[in-house]
């Protein structure tokens, strides 16, 4: 299994997962990001069920995803946009949405830690 140091995540890993980023609809995002809501908060006892199923290499890209800065998964996301043009894509991309990624992978550190304690 690779570690984190040795994981990148990509524009290719985005696309695989584009499902979760336009299951919310734009305005509906916007909204949320502006409003710079917790939204790990509140899907809280779906992420913990859906991370027990995880693979280890699953878990290694989230530890990854966790501790890259904030600017550059903006910049994959982004990079995507310019691919997919999906919509909720730009919303995450742009400058404005730092401060509500920041704080919801901050949340998710909190969540995935409180497991690890649990188990």
């Amino acid at each position: 299994m690779e570690s984190e140091n040795d994981v990148k995540i990509t524009e290719k890993d985005v696309i695989e997962i584009m499902d979760v980023f336009t299951r919310v609809p734009p305005l509906l995002l916007k909204v949320v990001v502006k409003g710079n809501k917790n939204v790990v908060k509140s899907f809280e006892s779906q992420i913990k069920e859906h991370y027990s199923h995880l693979t280890p290499e699953e878990v290694v890209k989230i530890e990854k995803v966790m501790t890259t800065p904030v600017p550059e998964l903006q910049s994959i996301l982004k990079n995507v946009y310019a691919e997919t043009h999906q919509k909720q894509l730009k919303i995450l991309s742009s400058p404005g949405a730092e401060p509500f990624i920041t704080r919801n992978l901050q949340e998710l550190k909190k969540v995935l830690s409180s497991m690890d304690m649990n188990e």
